[in-house]
C-alpha cells in the first residue's frame, strides 16, 4: 500500500515541475523511477520512453502509467495518474487566472523566457544520459536520430510520418537475437 502512496508522491513531483509539458518531465520522471526508488533501471526506463513514444496522448501520462502498473498493478498506474494529472489541472487553472491578470508584467514575460532555456537543457541531458548507459552503444540509432533530425527540419516531413518511418527502420534493422 506504501508503494501506491509513494507512486502518488513521485509523479505529483514530477508533474508539478515539469514546467512546458510532458517531454520536460521526462528528466524528472527519471530521477524519481530511476534515482530515487529504483522502480526501473536506466535502460528499462530507455525502452518504456521508447515505446511511449510511439503511442497517442501525452507522454508523462503515459510513462507514469506504466511505472505505477509495473510497481503496483492496476492500483499502482491510477495513483500514478492521478499524481501527475491533478495537483498540475489544480495548478492550471490557478495559474491561468493568474496568468490573465498580470498579463503585461515584465516579471512575468522575464520569467517564461528564463525558463525556456532550462526546458531544452533537460532534454539534452535525459539524451545525453540515456547515451551514456548502452542504449546508443551502436551506430544504428545514432544514424536514425540524425535523419530524423534531417527529415524534421530540413526536408520539413511532419512528425507522425518521420516517426512511422523510424519504426520501420526499427523492425527491419534493430532485431535483437533471441535469448
Amino acid at each position: 500500500m506504501s508503494s501506491i502512496w509513494y507512486l502518488f508522491i513521485a509523479m505529483m513531483r514530477a508533474g508539478l515541475l515539469g514546467y512546458g509539458g510532458g517531454p520536460s518531465a521526462i528528466p524528472l520522471i527519471r530521477t524519481e523511477v530511476v534515482e530515487r526508488y529504483h522502480w526501473l533501471s536506466d535502460q528499462e526506463f530507455a525502452d518504456a520512453l521508447a515505446i511511449a513514444n510511439t503511442l497517442p496522448g501525452p507522454i508523462a501520462t503515459k510513462l507514469s502509467a506504466f511505472v505505477g502498473y509495473k510497481v503496483a498493478g492496476i492500483l499502482g498506474a491510477a495513483s500514478a495518474l492521478i499524481g501527475m494529472v491533478a495537483p498540475t489541472a489544480i495548478a492550471v487553472i490557478v495559474l491561468v487566472k493568474l496568468l490573465t491578470t498580470f498579463k503585461n508584467s515584465p516579471y512575468l514575460k522575464g520569467l517564461i523566457a528564463a525558463v525556456r532555456p532550462v526546458v531544452v537543457v533537460l532534454l539534452i541531458q535525459t539524451a545525453f544520459q540515456a547515451s551514456q548507459n548502452g542504449t546508443f552503444s551502436d551506430w544504428k540509432p545514432i544514424a536514425v536520430g540524425v535523419a530524423s533530425a534531417l527529415a524534421l527540419f530540413w526536408l520539413k516531413i511532419d512528425a507522425p510520418y518521420v516517426i512511422l518511418g523510424a519504426m520501420v527502420l526499427g523492425l527491419l534493422f534493430f532485431r535483437t537475437p533471441s535469448v
